[in-house]
């Protein structure tokens, strides 16, 4: 975790959409490593009801002007994400992005370079590899409880048969629209996260609606490992009512299911932050997922496990190591450009209907 004993770091956020009023906002102003000093809003004012102290600028230019920001956050739509990051970081700034990266492999591998020529930190926004969840199935899969894991199958799901209006993510013509990129984007960094980038991916890409002039709304991808005799089977649809399990974990000794979201989205909708330690990131003790393995030599049990606390904190308290230089980032965007490419290729294997080669 970052010190907080040094000056705390103006940060500027593009932005005051859902993911800055959600997660953004709130993680960094409840964060001691911080101070939130200013929020882009094109019309309006809205970021300074709810904090009162900070300034409100109408572009980014006006942001980018203002000396003592050195961390600056972009939320808006993903056609921006590169051009702001890229603007921040030949600014002086340091940079995080919200998920997706960019649209394109391409894209995201110029803003790595760009990040090393400038030798300012660049991180993507990927708060799910802090999920009580995910943290639980990684503790197993590292632990060797469940023996060799062979397969993971990772889903998160919707039900919802309509197209939201004024939903730039429903566009079907909008750069990285669509459920591949909003929700493959954190699948498939977990198991990255886990098992490095794979082998082979396998994609069926699909608009399950039909609702004409929509993107995807569901996707079925394999990353296959085929040299450490595993596979993560990541699923995300809009037309789910009865929810599945979130997580499914095999191995030769047993099995892990885990049903549920993490509570830390719902928490922050409320207002409740990581300030409120006794509550937040804490799992509902109905939503424990069930390990079912022999765990040694003749020894079966079955019974359920504790959900590792969330901690979405964590993501930003290690970009202020990184930031003052005290800590190896965590998120790189060598890491996110993988995730690119993966989707990308999951796209692609759709049309093509194979399997492609990472």
């Amino acid at each position: 975790m970052a010190s907080t004993s040094a000056a705390a770091i103006k940060v500027g956020v593009v932005g005051f959409g859902m993911s800055a009023r959600v997660f953004h906002c709130p993680l960094i102003d409840s964060n001691p490593n911080y101070e939130l000093a200013a929020v882009v809003e094109r019309h309006g004012q809205k970021s300074r009801q709810k904090y009162p102290h900070i300034q409100v600028v109408h572009s980014i230019d006006e942001l980018l002007a203002i000396k003592d920001i050195k961390l600056v956050v972009v939320t808006t739509p993903n056609d921006t994400h590169v051009p702001y990051a890229k603007q921040a970081m030949l600014s002086g700034k340091n940079c995080v992005v919200e998920k997706p990266f960019a649209v394109t492999e391409d894209e995201a591998r110029d803003l790595a370079r760009i990040s090393k020529q400038t030798g300012k930190v660049l991180s993507v926004f990927q708060n799910r590899r802090w999920d009580g969840d995910f943290l639980t199935v990684k503790r197993l899969v590292t632990s060797g409880l469940l023996g060799n894991v062979v397969e993971i199958e990772s889903r998160f799901d919707r039900f919802r048969t309509f197209r939201k209006e004024n939903a730039w993510r429903e566009e079907g013509d909008f750069p990285g629209s669509g459920v591949l990129y909003d929700l493959g984007a954190h699948l498939f960094d977990q198991i990255v996260d886990l098992f490095g980038v794979p082998e082979y991916v396998t994609g069926t890409v699909r608009n399950e609606r039909q609702i004409q002039g929509a993107p995807d709304d569901s996707f079925l991808v394999v990353l296959d490992y085929p040299s450490k005799n595993f596979k993560a089977v990541c699923r995300a649809g809009m037309l789910v009512r009865d929810k599945p399990a979130r997580f499914t974990v095999l191995g030769s000794n047993g099995t892990f299911t885990k049903y549920g979201l993490d509570v830390q989205e719902d928490q922050l909708k409320l207002g409740v932050t990581p300030k409120d330690a006794s509550v937040f990131g804490k799992d509902k003790e109905a939503q424990y997922g069930v390990l079912d393995s022999e765990i040694s030599p003749g020894i079966h049990m079955r019974g359920t496990v504790t959900t590792a606390d969330g901690c979405y904190a964590s993501y930003y308290d290690n970009v202020a190591g990184a930031t003052r230089g005290t800590e190896k980032l965590i998120v790189t965007p060598e890491q996110a450009a993988d995730v690119i490419r993966i989707i990308e290729l999951a796209k692609q294997s759709s049309d093509k209907r194979q399997s492609l080669a990472f």
